[in-house]
């Protein structure tokens, strides 16, 4: 198995995905291919371009503006033909939608179910046709975005594609989880008034 690493950081649509097509198909054996850039646009497009060749991806934001895309490449793909993916070299895919999350499990009644839903809930959050600008976890809702949380990969894949992630920090300090934060940055209140005075619209699970 090995590694192909493609360096996309500063360039702009279609750049980085005709590199990563152009290293994908020059991929003689099984493994992976890692495409670094700085902007949540490439990661769609290299998602979608993935998809395309019926492989799996993941992206991961590393940095202020850098993200990597991972391709699991289990059978060189050569020069065979793929569906060609449409390529969206638009500014920003993301509303002026605000989701305030206050519970690690969602409505009332078993707790189980509600953990269930809320993975649910999180998942289908990354599927709207646009994404919502931020999302503020807080209360028992900070419990998601820290070490060993379920929804943590789904909520990695968001702030790649430029979502952003705010958990309260009084709430983290509250129950111990201050450390522990694997996902986004920890905000205060003042923050989190703002951020809800400023959303277009506000949903919570």
């Amino acid at each position: 198995m090995g590694k192909t690493v493609v360096n996309a950081v500063g360039e702009q649509c279609p750049i980085p995905v005709v590199k990563a097509t152009r290293a994908l198909r020059e991929m003689g054996e099984p493994g992976t291919l890692e495409i670094h850039v700085d902007n949540e646009i490439a990661v769609q497009n290299l998602t979608r371009m993935a998809s395309g060749h019926h492989l799996t991806a993941r992206s991961e934001r590393v940095g202020e503006k850098e993200y990597v895309v991972t391709v699991e490449v289990p059978v060189p793909i050569g020069e065979a033909a793929v569906e060609e993916p449409a390529l969206a070299c638009v500014p920003d895919a993301r509303g002026d939608l605000l989701v305030a999350v206050d519970t690690d499990a969602m409505g009332r009644g078993s707790e189980e179910l509600g953990k269930t839903l809320m993975k649910g809930f999180i998942f289908a959050v990354g599927q709207l046709p646009r994404l919502p600008e931020t999302m503020l976890f807080y209360n028992g809702g900070a419990r998601l975005t820290v070490e060993g949380s379920d929804v943590l990969e789904d909520l990695k894949g968001l702030e790649a594609r430029g979502v952003e992630i705010l958990t309260c920090g009084t709430c983290l300090n509250f129950y111990g989880l201050a450390e522990k934060l694997a996902v986004g940055s920890a905000t205060n209140m003042y923050a989190i008034v703002e951020k809800l005075a400023g959303a277009g619209k506000v949903i919570k699970p």
